[in-house]
């Protein structure tokens, strides 16, 4: 049941991840209001670096910036570590 929850909640904060990184993307092509850099890093944090990773990629959002760049895959690499040592 635990586990049930945990993956439908992965699910969902990946999902939100990697619309924000999509989002953030177009606001910057429109030169309009942006995401904190903080939040997006933070909604890789809390479970997201996989979403947030590939929208990365498919958007070509935030790759060159070194926080994002090693950030995010080190918050995944923890995070799968993490996710081995529980199981």
């Amino acid at each position: 049941m635990l586990e049930n929850i945990l993956v439908v909640y992965l699910v969902f904060v990946n999902i939100a991840a990697f619309g924000m990184y999509g989002i953030d993307k177009q606001k910057a092509i429109r030169k309009q209001w942006r995401i904190p850099e903080a939040q997006l890093l933070a909604v890789a944090a809390i479970g997201g670096s996989a979403g947030a990773l590939l929208g990365m990629q498919f958007f070509h959002h935030k790759i060159r910036k070194w926080k994002f760049r090693l950030g995010v895959p080190l918050i995944l690499a923890a995070q799968l570590i993490l996710w081995r040592v529980l199981q």
